[in-house]
């Protein structure tokens, strides 16, 4: 089988009659919120991350569409309102487009909301490769009334348009069909119309500049006085920088704007012109937006929005709860027929107990919380896909700017509930470093999906039922009021300057298709799931061995165990097992962290599963299985909730969850943020600190409540 790696070329590929298939990679460039993940999905089979809100796409992703006669290769970049290099995902947009051109660009426009995405086609057009224009979203657009001449469009533009519905799979194969006619058809080249003022002023500049397919988009960068992102691709002669210059100042002496502004003006100009021309308003805007508005005026009223935000996060908690009870016990069921099947099997020996202690012990108790995991996970989908989130951030935004947070900062933030670490990458859609960092330093404080585990083996064996669910809710209430108490500490101190203004698009609302839900439940429990066959599974392991090795034998003989009554015989069996778990790895540094924990109400069992919690927070789950099984006369006379129940008080247990919930971000979640942080310093920052906070809250209020109680 014959490859090679050039773009556009005509590729050798193994398959049916060995055809040769032709290889195309295509970017898909758009703003935030234009659909163009769910479109990506479509394209490539993918399962990305779907939202109703701006900011899902943090990096590019790729994919492939495979077809009879073409090999396709989709780069899907951050969602971006420009190419000016100002933010993170417009620097990582440019990066590709200008150092790997590829060999089309698909430009996704909300087609009810079309302006702001014809502006970025405008600057995509300067680059000088090969563009088709996706007009997504063209059902919300019929909705709101447009009628849109695609006709028209593609004459005026010179290039492919196609009206699609990404997350309906609609019109997927007329887009195939464009990207290849953009490559192949003979379309004039793209009719780019920015005003013969400005377009004077670039003319002189790109006759001062080397030869290539960017030359207007050098030549508007020069024209603006940025000159960063040239430098790394030409060695620009010093008349174009003055050609540059003096364009410059001839504008801004006969226009009297600033020359950003002007430009900023004539791409609007281009965008403004061009809808003039091919859409026709069937319907009045206010008759649009008259559903939309009723809603908004109860959602994100001053005074009812943040109270029916809770409401709606405790209604999803207490539906974990209730509609989860049922599967949990099926899991249940299932391993204890497996813990016997073992016990019935298995010959008695290192093998086995690895098999029931260690395996099911281990993973089935972090297996067992996946119906609860899949029912958070849907309602967090219906939030996001709906639209609903952004207009909690737009709601929290006073709020947070008086804790130093901005108002996009709650978009990561929610991101956090279901993993810490894209929450921590989606912290890019923030303008400002400061801000940046300061969402990133406190994000761990937001009770990811791997915490979840913890709280349904804590809550139900330490509390009433009727406590169940508002203990929960008040775990995720603690956790948003701390993240805000310390981001307001971090920028009085650490993170000092003015807080940047506030500005994001409120989507529509939307429908959420049971496609893209029930992706993003199989998509997210399906990680979960990976992850209690490896990282748990291997963790599991290596706890179970700490806790059976070394090994303690003590002759007893048998006449004497015979003479014990049956109370007497239950003690020595409990105090045996005792004695070997004290003996063990596991049992001595549990022992040895005593004097540091034993204040905060936990005892070496905890101690031991502590530490295992910095590899996976749900391993917390699988070594308290461990130990406690090792720990059990009869293994299958309790489960792990009961054993709990019967050892530790619900003081302790309010002084654990704390300190799980604010202590030792994963060891995940601390490269991430060293990564996107661009230093250990601040990585290290947040692991110390928010461990030595973990500490000092634990610690006062197990001690108070020793002292009340």
């Amino acid at each position: 089988m014959k490859k090679r790696t050039k773009t556009g070329e005509i590729t050798k590929m193994s398959g049916k009659n060995n055809a040769q298939k032709r290889k195309l990679r295509v970017a898909l460039a758009g703003n935030p919120n234009t659909g163009k993940t769910s479109l990506f999905n479509a394209l490539t089979g993918g399962h990305q991350h779907v939202g109703n809100y701006p900011g899902v796409t943090v990096e590019r992703r790729d994919g492939e569409r495979i077809t009879e006669k073409v090999h396709f290769t989709f780069n899907d970049l951050p969602g971006t309102y420009s190419l000016n290099a100002w933010s993170p995902e417009e620097r990582i947009a440019q990066d590709e487009l200008l150092q790997r051109p590829p060999d089309v660009v698909i430009t996704v426009v909300n087609a009810a909301e079309m302006r702001r995405g014809l502006v970025l086609l405008a600057q995509i057009m300067q680059i000088g490769v090969k563009c088709v224009l996706c007009l997504n979203m063209s059902d919300e657009a019929e909705e709101k009334g447009l009628e849109i001449d695609i006709v028209q469009m593609r004459t005026l533009l010179g290039m492919p348009v196609v009206k699609t519905v990404g997350h309906r799979g609609k019109g997927i194969k007329q887009l195939e069909e464009a990207i290849i006619c953009a490559v192949d058809c003979s379309f004039s080249d793209t009719k780019l119309v920015l005003g013969e003022r400005m377009e004077t002023a670039l003319s002189e500049i790109i006759t001062t500049l080397p030869a290539s397919s960017d030359q207007q988009w050098i030549a508007t960068r020069l024209l603006i006085g940025e000159k960063t992102e040239e430098k790394a691709h030409y060695d620009l002669p010093e008349n174009a920088i003055k050609n540059a210059n003096k364009a410059r100042k001839k504008l801004e002496e006969i226009t009297g704007e600033d020359i950003q502004l002007f430009v900023t003006q004539r791409y609007f100009g281009f965008a403004n012109g061009l809808l003039k021309e091919v859409v026709t308003q069937k319907r009045s805007e206010k008759e649009v937006r008259k559903l939309s508005d009723q809603i908004d005026k109860i959602v994100v009223n001053r005074m009812l929005g943040l109270p029916i935000f809770g409401l709606i996060m405790y209604l999803i908690f207490w539906l974990t709860f209730s509609l989860g009870e049922a599967p949990m016990g099926w899991i249940e069921a299932g391993f204890e027929l497996l813990r016997n099947w073992g016990n019935a099997t298995l010959q008695d020996g290192p093998l086995k107990g690895l098999f029931i202690d260690g395996i099911i012990g281990g993973v089935g108790g972090v297996m067992v919380f996946l119906p609860n995991i899949l029912l958070l996970f849907l309602g967090l989908s219906l939030l996001e896909d709906s639209g609903y989130l952004a207009r909690a951030a737009f709601l929290v935004d006073s709020t947070f700017h008086k804790f130093g947070l901005h108002g996009k900062s709650f978009i990561p933030m929610m991101t956090g509930f279901g993993c810490t670490i894209p929450g921590i990458m989606a912290t890019r859609i923030l303008e400002n470093d400061r801000d940046r960092l300061t969402t990133m330093m406190v994000l761990p404080l937001m009770s990811c999906g791997a915490r979840f585990p913890i709280w349904m083996l804590l809550v139900p064996a330490l509390f009433p039922p009727a406590w169940q669910a508002p203990m929960l809710w008040l775990i995720y209430v603690s956790g948003a009021v701390l993240a805000l108490i310390l981001a307001k500490i971090l920028r009085l101190s650490v993170f000092k300057g003015e807080d940047a203004p506030f500005v994001m698009e409120l989507p529509p609302y939307r429908v959420p298709t049971l496609r893209a839900v029930i992706s993003r439940m199989i998509e997210r429990s399906g990680l979960y799931i990976q992850k209690a066959g490896t990282v748990i599974l291997a963790v599991s392991i290596i706890m179970w061995a700490g806790t059976n090795y070394p090994q303690h034998i003590e002759e007893i003989p048998q006449a004497q165990i015979e003479q014990l009554s049956d109370e007497e015989l239950v003690l020595f069996q409990e105090q045996q097992a005792s004695d070997a778990l004290a003996f063990s790895y596991a049992g001595r540094i549990g022992r040895a962290m005593d004097p540091v924990f034993k204040p905060l109400g936990f005892d070496w069992k905890i101690n031991t599963a502590l530490l295992g919690s910095f590899a996976a927070k749900e391993v917390f789950v699988a070594q308290m299985g461990i130990v406690n099984a090792m720990g059990e006369v009869d293994e299958s006379s309790d489960s792990l909730r009961e054993s709990l129940a019967r050892n530790y008080s619900p003081l302790v247990g309010i002084s654990l969850i704390l300190f799980l919930l604010i202590a030792t971000p994963c060891m995940a979640t601390v490269a991430v943020t060293r990564r996107e942080s661009g230093s250990w310093k601040w990585a290290a920052l947040q692991f110390f600190g928010l461990t030595f906070i973990a500490y000092f809250l634990s610690l006062l209020v197990f001690q108070i409540g020793s002292i009340i109680l």
